[in-house]
């Protein structure tokens, strides 16, 4: 079945709400492609890789958490850019980006999925969230450490993480955001945090942890973010009988 790029579009701002954020850069159709979609490959990143990957499926267009289009940027087509953007192009490819917006929504985004694949879900109502937008998540669990934490997340994403130990106590309350949210330790800690888990750690938050005596989990931006678009993708694919692919374009950070 093919719908018109613009019905996905639109089927995609009504779930994530793009306009509820204050974004890093352009949720939405970032690159127009065909103007009807039947295959749509979802994945992290929209690198070279995952652009070569859709080539070779035959995708019509592809539905990414980190899109090419970013605040700060000089606004120049060359290299990187002008060889992503060529490729899109010259195979009549749309690209869909959703950054924060897909990272908060509550049964499909990035920190519900993870939290699903790890074997929790964040607390009901305010007292579930924290931080900006209410990014930040927590749950009740029951670990006997946060040694024993670290392994069980490592068992699930089947890669190592950074563990910062903190005091010595069973874990019974956890926050986590998904990605670069390093900087949201201290209110993680704030909300009553025995453990925050995050992708990425940065100078700071070691010190953090083991000044304030809660550990910090860093188990790598990308393989904390590989759930909602997938997730986000199939949901669209299922409404509208598209065929949908999920490409994982492995990423050590």
């Amino acid at each position: 079945m093919m719908i018109p790029q613009r019905t996905l579009l639109a089927f995609f701002d009504a779930l994530l709400q793009p306009e509820r954020f204050k974004d890093y850069g352009p949720n939405g159709l970032q690159v127009e492609g065909k103007t009807s979609i039947g295959h749509l490959v979802s994945g992290v990143t929209a690198s070279l890789a995952l652009i070569d990957a859709a080539i070779a499926v035959k995708a019509d267009a592809i539905f990414v958490h980190h899109g090419l289009f970013w605040r700060g940027q000089e606004g120049c087509v060359t290299g990187w850019m002008r060889q992503r953007l060529k490729a899109l192009l010259a195979h009549d490819i749309a690209l869909y980006a959703y950054h924060l917006p897909l990272d908060a929504h509550p049964t499909l985004g990035n920190n519900a999925q993870l939290a699903q694949h790890l074997g929790w879900a964040a607390l009901d109502g305010p007292a579930g969230h924290f931080g900006d937008h209410g990014l930040g998540c927590l749950a009740e669990v029951d670990f006997a450490s946060d040694q024993a934490l670290a392994r069980h997340v490592e068992s699930k994403l089947n890669r190592p993480v950074v563990l910062i130990p903190g005091v010595q106590r069973a874990i019974k309350k956890i926050a986590w955001c998904t990605g670069g949210a390093q900087g949201y330790f201290e209110a993680a800690i704030a909300a009553g945090a025995d453990v925050y888990i995050t992708g990425e750690i940065s100078e700071p938050q070691a010190h953090y942890a083991r000044e304030l005596g809660v550990a910090y989990i860093a188990c790598g931006h990308h393989a904390s973010e590989r759930y909602g678009a997938p997730a986000v993708a199939a949901h669209a694919a299922a409404q509208f009988g598209l065929v949908h692919t999920f490409i994982d374009i492995d990423n050590p950070a």
